[in-house]
């Protein structure tokens, strides 16, 4: 199985390529609920879920954004579905984060606007590996404080006195600016700072990032300048020619190989 490639193919097909416990991260973002048509292709969650799990090394992360379309009045609930399945074939559900978008496009006559999608955490056993993102400002720099338990009975116990950090680790909701669609004509681009956030958070330099749905190509590109090894799969031709110009963009580091494998794979 070879790294820094993108396989234009089924992620089915590429993760069969692939030895047990081999991927430190994943990182994606499924077509769910029909709400993109991505140049038709569908795919078979159960089937891609099991993959996963499979060739997740223990200590390792699925991030999966996901969110639900409204039919008929009610939200699918798809999501929901989802993290349940992963639980239910091995997979910790860590953390259930949210990705808020900084806008909305399809506004709603009866219902607040909808700003938001899921980012589930799933590990396979304790994640091996957590480097918290500190941005957050804390208001108590350089006072002293106690950390406080409530104990069954609602009595409280305090313990030793800390210093708060200048800056504290960020809440599990993480906001972004929507867009670039226009810029890398892809129906869902995610934004490369959410990709980034999570590649810095669950991997370290030269562990391997896969993307099972590389889309636009936004996580090879992100752990390109991370430092982190990658594989993506792509069903789509077009898509992968995306993908090509954007890697190219980071400074070609791997871009003959990636073009090698694009001829390789229209070729067979």
């Amino acid at each position: 199985m070879e790294i820094n490639k993108i396989y234009n193919e089924n992620c089915l097909d590429t993760m069969a390529k692939m030895p047990d416990c081999f991927v430190d991260l994943t990182v994606t973002s499924p077509p769910y609920d029909n709400l993109r048509t991505y140049n038709g292709y569908s795919f078979d969650f159960e089937a891609v879920a099991k993959e996963l799990y499979r060739v997740t090394k223990q200590g390792g992360v699925v991030v999966w954004v996901v969110g639900d379309a409204t039919i008929k009045g009610s939200e699918t609930g798809t999501s929901f579905k989802q993290a349940l399945y992963f639980k239910d074939i091995g997979f910790n559900l860590h953390d259930t984060m949210i990705y808020e978008k900084n806008g909305f496009r399809f506004p709603f006559p009866n219902r607040y606007h909808q700003t938001f999608e899921y980012m589930f955490i799933f590990s396979k056993g304790s994640p091996k590996t957590f480097n918290a993102i500190k941005d957050r400002k804390n208001i108590h720099t350089n006072r002293a404080g106690k950390n406080m338990k409530r104990e069954r009975d609602g009595t409280k116990t305090y313990r030793k006195s800390f210093t708060p950090e200048e800056y504290g680790k960020r809440y599990n909701v993480w906001r972004y600016n929507i867009g670039g669609k226009k810029e890398h004509n892809h129906p869902a681009v995610f934004p490369e700072k959410l990709a980034e956030d999570h590649i810095l958070s669950w991997s370290n330099e030269g562990d391997l990032v896969y993307d099972p749905f590389m889309g636009s190509g936004t996580t090879a590109k992100m752990a390109i300048l991370n430092n982190r090894n990658y594989i993506g799969s792509e069903i789509s031709e077009e898509y992968c020619k995306i993908i090509e110009t954007r890697i190219k963009e980071c400074g070609g580091l791997f871009f003959n190989s990636f073009q090698t494998e694009l001829s390789n794979e229209a070729g067979t």
